[in-house]
C-alpha cells in the first residue's frame, strides 16, 4: 500500500469517527441519520479501497441508502404526528 493510499484511509477512519461522534451528541435527530449514513457512505468507500467492491456497494446501498431513507421519513412522520 503506498504512502497516500494509508494516508487516505486514516482521513476515512477518523472522517468516520468524526461523523459517528456527530451523529451521537447532536440534538437534532435528523442530523443523526443524516450523518449516519455518511458514516456508511464512507464505509462503503473504505471497504472499495480494500479491494471488496461486492461489501462496498451493499453497503452503499443498504447502508447508506435504504436505511437513511427509512430513518429520513421515519423522522419527518414522528415530526408531523408531534404537532
Amino acid at each position: 500500500m503506498s504512502n497516500i493510499l494509508q494516508y487516505f484511509m486514516i482521513f476515512m477512519v477518523f472522517l468516520m469517527l468524526i461523523l459517528a461522534v456527530f451523529a451521537i451528541r447532536t440534538k437534532k435527530l435528523i442530523a443523526a441519520v443524516i450523518a449516519s449514513g455518511f458514516v456508511s457512505l464512507v464505509a462503503s468507500i473504505v471497504y472499495l479501497y480494500l479491494r471488496a467492491p461486492d461489501v462496498a456497494m451493499t453497503e452503499a446501498a443498504i447502508g447508506a441508502g435504504i436505511t437513511t431513507l427509512i430513518f429520513v421519513v421515519t423522522v419527518r412522520k414522528t415530526k408531523e404526528k408531534e404537532k
